[in-house]
């Protein structure tokens, strides 16, 4: 198929965020802030950017708010700017959102949509497609999302743990193609 692992399922090597939120656990990217009080949403950010590809993971989210960021700018202290494929307890799943940007939601992929698929406190589907001004999310196989945005073609792959109430959020069997 092409597409090849975006994390070596051991360690975070390919990565750089906050080591006290952020840990491999068998073979799972796992970010939490249980009894850790965060000041921002801050990221695991993968050290390669990435324009045009295909993402395929899987997603579990235990309270609160996540997200992928995709093409979007690396910012000090672990911050990330940009578009991002959103997803909340009970909401925003499949959405697209614009991070520390002006936007705010920009497709929202929950209504009829993703609120349809999604498994609570389980295992998701998440993809995101991008290929020049053309951005898909689909989750759980159902297209949630499909635009055309030209507002950045290119920058860092990022996975999110919001401010707020303790949270865990853990992503696996992550692949990428690059198109």
């Amino acid at each position: 198929e092409g597409f090849k692992p975006l994390f070596n399922g051991k360690n975070l090597s390919e990565w750089k965020g906050d080591t006290r939120l952020w840990k491999v656990e068998n073979g799972v990217i796992v970010g939490s802030t249980d009894g850790i009080e965060i000041p921002h949403n801050t990221f695991l950010i993968h050290k390669k950017q990435f324009g045009d590809f295909h993402l395929k993971l899987q997603v579990k989210l235990r309270n609160h708010n996540s997200g992928v960021q995709f093409r979007s700018e690396e910012l000090p202290d672990f911050v990330v700017k940009g578009l991002q494929a959103d997803m909340a307890e009970g909401n925003y799943w499949g959405s697209i959102y614009d991070e520390r940007g002006t936007r705010g939601i920009i497709v929202n992929g929950w209504k009829g949509k993703a609120e349809k698929v999604v498994k609570n406190n389980d295992w998701n589907d998440y993809e995101i497609y991008c290929k020049g001004d053309t951005i898909r999310i689909t989750v759980n196989g159902v297209v949630t999302a499909d635009i055309k945005d030209t507002s950045k073609m290119s920058g860092v792959l990022a996975l999110q743990l919001h401010k707020g109430p303790g949270m865990r959020a853990e992503f696996r069997n992550m692949r990428i193609k690059v198109l």
